[in-house]
């Protein structure tokens, strides 16, 4: 007969934090988020940290190359979606690693021959007083000369004057070569007294700007994620279909990790997967694995290769996996098990294999929870949908501005290469909704206040890691009574009241 778990399958919002002794050390200042993205032997570093223990799931809805560039200025990193063309997948990669944080690709641009009304035209339009002037007008051309609000003057000039005759010209100019770090080039911009030093290749071509205004902006992200070439870390989602096409294209792209896009994992369909790259590429490309519930799950993945497991089958709010086929289990009751097979797989072998908590996120705290139940990082989605750098719409529904947010599993994302079933390329039926989530506003000052609320948390339990939460804390469940009373009761709230951001 089937076997039957004893015990029901638990969420997140079941449980709660205990709190325990907090010393004086024990503040959020002192609390470090960092932890393993990749699996590691024991007495080494692993190849991948995190900064903070938040991802962005591999959604055509959630993570594109702007969300990626936003969220490893803030220490995590964004799996950019799979459920497209290998050359779109491949090109948003190749945006992200050759992004620059200060260094800007000029988007205002004249030609020797433009003249003053053009001038003040591309002014009106991109709200810019610094132009670049290149052979041909066009952002990467080759570098004549620069045009500033200093340059001209309306009421002295004729509007057919052409921009040759005003501008700065290049022999005049400051400018930096190709190979220039960030603080090389602001070293020069406050030596030489500089608004604007242009970055420009062997050949004279112009490359990029540097703005002295941009100085204090580069301080904001501290946590900011980078590789040993100071370019921003990203991974990127692959399938069990045409892997021996897309993981190469990645590869040569600059995919830091790949993580496979399943809605069930423990399949023999990954397991060739992760021996395909292993026998092409060894330990050098890291590749997650997923998704599963179980320490069975789990150990699988582990055994073929895999560099972190993902857990959860229908716990994202946007998924209906359970209420179509019936499959899946609460996600803290399956973080908790899987864990635990983490902990002895890594006694038994030596190697430490992250894994990562994937969905049933509802509140803030929920993530802390995961966290504390052995989690090494989150991947969450409708957390990021909300935000201005996810790639979705923004709406007015009956006078509320909401993102659009839909599943992979869903018929508007057409992702058939997820469902490892074989046969013909189309979806049956749907394992996902097309929905719209409460807008939210930009990342960073999101991002910043869960995180501030996982440092206090961690704090009340006196744990300043990750690795001393999850060996600290004290976990209980809650009754239905309990819930209610965890939240406002007995009273009547104003209307200006904040809320929770899934209501």
């Amino acid at each position: 007969m089937a076997f039957i778990y004893d015990e029901p399958a638990h969420t997140f919002s079941e449980y709660l934090l205990v709190p325990g002794y907090s010393s004086s050390e024990c503040i959020p200042a002192n609390v470090s988020l960092k932890t393993p993205l990749v699996k590691f032997k024991k007495g080494e570093e692993p190849a991948l940290t995190l900064n903070i223990p938040l991802v962005s799931a591999i959604m055509q809805s959630v993570s594109d190359d702007n969300m990626a560039i936003a969220l490893s200025r803030e220490g995590g990193i964004s799996f950019i979606y799979g459920s497209q063309t290998i050359e779109s997948e491949a090109a948003m990669v190749a945006r992200v690693k050759s992004f620059k944080a200060g260094f800007v690709v000029s988007d205002s641009n004249l030609r020797p021959e433009s003249t003053l009304a053009d001038v003040l035209a591309l002014k009106e339009k991109t709200g810019h007083s610094t132009m670049a002037v290149t052979s041909d007008g066009s952002k990467n051309g080759h570098l004549e000369g620069i045009v500033t609000s200093r340059d001209y003057r309306i009421s002295r000039m004729n509007m057919e004057d052409q921009v040759k005759d005003f501008m700065t010209p290049v022999s005049d100019m400051v400018v930096g070569s190709s190979d220039i770090t960030l603080k090389q080039a602001n070293d020069i911009i406050w030596e030489h007294k500089l608004n604007t030093l242009p970055i420009i290749d062997k050949e004279g071509n112009l490359m990029y700007m540097v703005f002295r205004k941009d100085y204090s902006t580069h301080k904001q992200y501290p946590l900011e994620l980078l590789d040993n070439q100071k370019r921003h870390v990203v991974g990127a989602g692959i399938n069990t279909r045409d892997y021996e096409q897309r993981v190469p294209a990645l590869v040569e792209a600059g995919a830091d990790v790949l993580c496979i896009d399943s809605s069930e994992g423990y399949s023999e369909w990954q397991k060739r997967t992760l021996k395909w790259i292993r026998d092409k590429y060894g330990d050098s490309v890291k590749v997650g694995a997923g998704n599963v519930v179980d320490a069975e799950g789990f150990r699988f993945l582990a055994e073929c290769g895999a560099d972190f497991v993902k857990i959860g089958i229908g716990g994202g709010s946007i998924c209906i996996t359970r209420e179509q086929k019936g499959i899946g289990r609460g996600q803290a009751t399956a973080v908790i098990e899987v864990a635990k097979a983490r902990d002895e797989y890594f006694k038994e072998t030596g190697i430490y294999v992250p894994i990562c908590s994937d969905g049933g996120i509802v509140y803030d705290y929920h993530m802390t929870l995961a966290l504390a139940m052995g989690a090494d990082f989150l991947m969450l989605g409708r957390y990021f949908a909300r935000f201005d750098e996810s790639p979705t719409n923004k709406v007015n529904i009956n006078g509320t501005y909401m993102k659009e947010y839909w599943g992979e599993g869903s018929a508007r994302a057409r992702n058939w290469q997820r469902y490892d079933l074989g046969g013909d390329k189309k979806l049956s039926f749907e394992e996902g909704v097309d929905s719209y989530v409460p807008y939210a506003g930009g990342l960073k000052d999101n991002v910043n206040l869960t995180i501030s609320k996982m440092r206090s948390t961690m704090c009340n339990c006196g744990a300043l890691t990750i690795p001393e939460l999850q060996k600290k804390a004290k976990l209980t469940l809650v009754s239905a009574t309990s819930l209610v009373e965890g939240g406002a009761h007995d009273v009547l709230l104003k209307e200006n009241t904040s809320s929770n951001y899934p209501k």
